[in-house]
């Protein structure tokens, strides 16, 4: 028993982590956000929110510059000023941007941040494993390869999530008349948008690269189509 009490303690302390971060996450997305206004990314939403049979999917604005859009853990949905900052440029397009939507939708969908909290627990506690076992023979090193194969695992598993919510988008927009295409556009051109000109190791990426993305949505549109 006194051998799990670290590996037990490394589990709690993720799940109260991962709940205070989700309340920490909440009380700052409700002082720098507001609702989505754009009458033509309403329209596609709309669309979207016909084919789950929703009167209305919320979608807010987060007032931060990098480009991004997340789901919150409560469920809602936001695009980061710096994302709408590009489609009022016009290197955006309106669909481009509503299968961001799409995205984020899938995550809510899918429950990836119940799971989320489930993976941090886990990848904690083989963290807490490795750093006992590995550190019995390299004392100093030993950490930092406990915290790399952690990271890897970790890496695996939100890839994982970002191909499921790309394939529930894929399938949403689909229904809704928008298709795939603005979905595999916006993630040829995601490097440029965000300022990323070059790709970290690929097993230690939290996110699949945008041309994996991009296959892994056409087989599925060929698969739709025979």
């Amino acid at each position: 028993m006194l051998r799990l009490t670290p590996i037990l303690l490394a589990v709690v302390f993720a799940v109260v982590m991962y709940y205070f971060s989700a309340w920490r996450t909440a009380r700052m997305l409700d002082g720098q956000s507001t609702p989505l206004k754009d009458s033509v990314l309403l329209h596609l939403v709309q669309k979207m929110a016909v084919q789950l049979n929703l009167p209305k999917i919320k979608v807010h604005i987060y007032e931060i510059d990098p480009v991004n859009g997340l789901a919150a853990p409560d469920g809602r949905i936001f695009i980061t000023r710096g994302f709408m900052n590009k489609y009022q440029s016009g290197l955006v397009t309106a669909p481009e941007l509503a299968s961001v939507i799409a995205h984020e939708l899938g995550h809510v969908a899918l429950g990836h941040s119940k799971r989320r909290m489930l993976d941090f627990a886990f990848a904690n506690a083989i963290r807490i494993i490795l750093i006992g076992v590995i550190g019995r023979f390299i004392p100093v090193v030993g950490i930092k390869i406990a915290n790399m194969i952690t990271q890897m695992l970790s890496s695996r598993l939100s890839r994982q999530d970002e191909y499921e919510a790309d394939a529930y988008a894929s399938a949403l927009l689909t229904k809704a008349g928008i298709g795939v295409q603005p979905q595999i556009d916006l993630f040829k051109k995601l490097g440029y948008l965000t300022g990323q000109t070059g790709q970290p190791l690929a097993w230690m990426m939290s996110h699949p690269k945008a041309e994996d993305r991009i296959a892994a949505i056409q087989v599925l549109e060929k698969g739709w189509k025979t």
